[in-house]
C-alpha cells in the first residue's frame, strides 16, 4: 500500500506557530539556483544578440519554473520530514546537472538539459502524488492534472534535446508554453476537469517569504558579478566609480522590492480567503520578470566595469536601460496586482528610461550606468514619500 501512496501524512501542519517557517533544507536547496542564475548571466554575457537573449530568456524561465513548482510542493509538504527532504536532495542533484549543462544547452548538452529538467518536473510530481494520495483528495486530483500537462511538455523537451541546435529553441519554447499555460487554465484535462484556485490552499506567509528569498538570490548574483569583476581590475577612480554605480543599483533594486511591495503582498496573501489565486499570478508568473530584470542589469554591470569609458555599444544600452525598465515593469505589475493601483513612481521611472535610451549613444557606459542607478533611486524615494503621504492623509 505504501508503494501506491504514503501511509503517513507528510503535509505541513497549518495554524501552528512555525507552520509557515522556511526550513533550512529549503535554503540549502536554493543554493543550486544561485549557481543556475550565475550560469544564465554568463550565458547572456557571452551572446548579447537577439538569439542569445531569446535563449537566455527560455533558460531562465525553465529554471524559474522548476524552482516555483518546488516552492508550491514544499508549501504543502513538510520539508523537515525524511521523505520530503530526500526528494529535495534528489532535485538538487538533478538541478546541478541542469545548471552545469546551461552553457551548452543549445549546443552539445541539449539532451542533458532536457533529461535533467524533465526528471525534476515529473519526478517531483510523482512524489507529490504518492505523498498526498491518501491524505489530500483535492491536491491528488490537482497533481494528476499536472502530471498530464508535464508529460505532454516532456515530449517537446526531449525532442528539442535530441534535435539539431537550430530546431531546439522552437521545440523548447513550445514545451515551456505548455507548462506556463497550465496554471492559467487550472491544468484542465479530459475526465479530470480543472483545478480552481481555492483548491490550492497555500500558506501565504511561506509563499511570500520563499519568493522574496529568490529575489535575494538574484540580487546576490548581481553583487557577486560586480565584486568578482572589480577585484580583477586595476583600481582607479574610474573603476571605483563604476563599482559604486553597480552597487548603488543593486541597493536601489532591493529597496524598490522590499521597502513596500514585498511586505504589502505578504500581508495580502496571508489574509486573503483565496491565497492560491494571488500565488498563481503574483508569485508564479510576475516574479520571473523581476528576476529577469536583475539578471540583465547584472550583465550590464559587468559591461560597465569592463569598459567604463568610450561610446556605449548597443548591447550596453539595451542591457542597462532595458534591464532597468524590465525590473520596473515587474515591480509595477506586482504592486498593481497586490495594491490595486499602478505606482506613479514606477511609471515615471519607465518614462525616464525611455528618455535615457534616446540619448544613450552619446554617453559612456559609466554615464549610462550612473543614469540608470539614478532612475532607480528616484523611483525608490518617490514611492517611499508617496507612501508616507498616504499614511498621513489616508483620505
Amino acid at each position: 500500500m505504501a508503494f501506491f501512496g504514503a501511509i503517513r501524512d507528510y503535509s505541513r501542519q497549518r495554524d501552528a506557530a512555525d507552520s509557515a517557517k522556511v526550513d533550512f533544507v529549503e535554503l540549502f536547496f536554493d543554493l543550486v539556483f544561485v549557481f543556475a542564475i550565475t550560469q544564465i548571466s554568463h550565458f547572456l554575457l557571452h551572446d548579447l544578440s537577439l538569439k542569445g537573449l531569446a535563449e537566455s530568456a527560455l533558460l531562465l524561465t525553465a529554471v524559474w519554473w522548476v524552482w516555483v513548482y518546488t516552492m508550491w510542493v514544499t508549501n504543502w509538504l513538510d520539508p523537515a520530514t525524511a521523505p520530503v527532504r530526500t526528494m529535495l536532495f534528489a532535485l538538487m542533484l538533478a538541478g546541478l546537472v541542469l545548471s552545469t549543462s546551461i552553457p551548452a544547452a543549445f549546443a552539445g548538452r541539449g539532451i542533458v538539459f532536457a533529461l535533467a529538467y524533465v526528471s525534476m518536473q515529473l519526478g517531483r510530481t510523482l512524489f507529490m502524488l504518492w505523498a498526498v494520495r491518501h491524505h489530500d483528495d483535492a491536491n491528488f486530483r490537482n497533481f494528476q492534472r499536472i502530471a498530464v500537462w508535464l508529460s505532454i511538455s516532456a515530449i517537446f523537451w526531449l525532442a528539442g534535446g535530441l534535435a539539431m541546435p537550430e530546431y531546439r529553441l522552437p521545440l523548447w519554447a513550445a514545451a515551456l508554453a505548455i507548462e506556463i499555460l497550465g496554471p492559467a487554465v487550472g491544468f484542465w484535462a479530459p475526465r479530470l476537469g480543472a483545478s480552481i484556485t481555492t483548491d490550492w490552499n497555500v500558506s501565504g506567509d511561506h509563499m511570500a517569504e520563499r519568493a522574496a528569498l529568490f529575489i535575494i538570490i538574484a540580487l546576490g548574483e548581481s553583487i557577486l558579478v560586480s565584486g568578482a569583476t572589480f577585484s580583477e581590475q586595476e583600481w582607479s577612480l574610474v573603476s571605483l566609480a563604476a563599482f559604486l554605480t553597480t552597487f548603488v543599483a543593486s541597493v536601489a533594486m532591493y529597496l524598490i522590492y522590499f521597502n513596500l511591495g514585498q511586505s504589502a503582498a505578504h500581508h495580502k496573501i496571508a489574509e486573503t480567503d483565496d491565497p492560491g489565486r494571488i500565488a498563481r499570478i503574483a508569485y508564479t508568473y510576475v516574479h520571473v520578470l523581476l528576476v529577469a530584470g536583475i539578471i540583465v542589469v547584472a550583465v550590464s554591470d559587468e559591461l560597465v566595469l569592463d569598459h567604463p569609458l568610450g561610446h556605449a555599444e548597443a548591447a550596453m544600452i539595451w542591457t542597462s536601460v532595458g534591464g532597468t525598465a524590465l525590473y520596473l515593469v515587474g515591480n509595477l505589475l506586482f504592486k498593481r496586482y497586490v495594491n490595486g493601483r499602478v505606482p506613479l513612481s514606477h511609471l515615471v521611472g519607465l518614462v525616464l528610461c525611455a528618455g535615457l535610451a534616446v540619448i544613450c549613444p552619446a554617453l559612456s557606459p559609466l554615464a549610462i550606468g550612473a543614469a540608470t542607478s539614478a532612475i532607480l533611486i528616484v523611483v525608490t524615494v518617490w514611492e517611499y514619500r508617496s507612501y508616507k503621504q498616504r499614511k498621513l492623509n489616508p483620505h
